[in-house]
């Protein structure tokens, strides 16, 4: 008679803990608000150091030669640069951009 009652007690009971898991992880994991917040924070100051070491490129470039078009940024940089004319560009960086010179990082494409 123990036996027959051990596996339902033990099913209850993982499907319990199951239950109560979930139910943390959605108020502490990844996809809870503060998560998501978090995560989105990170993401902005990387992208922000991103774009202040392809804005010191850029300048680099216009000092040689006096316009930001056909600047290049160096791989791996992590930063796109979608526009350069003669005296402005337009970095990506993710879901954020920047118009330079001297612009912030806003969210949203170029």
């Amino acid at each position: 008679m123990v036996r027959v009652l051990g596996i339902p007690a033990f099913l209850v009971a993982v499907l319990i803990g199951i239950y109560l898991y979930s139910q943390d992880a959605k108020s502490n994991g990844s996809t809870s608000t503060s998560g998501r917040q978090a995560i989105t924070q990170a993401q902005s100051a990387a992208a922000a150091t991103n774009f202040s070491q392809a804005d010191a490129a850029m300048q680099a470039f216009y000092m040689q030669s006096g316009t930001y078009g056909g600047a290049t940024l160096p791989p791996g940089s992590g930063v796109v640069l979608v526009r350069a004319d003669a005296t402005s560009y337009c970095l990506q960086a993710g879901a954020e951009h920047e118009d330079g010179p001297g612009g912030l990082p806003q969210p949203g494409g170029c």
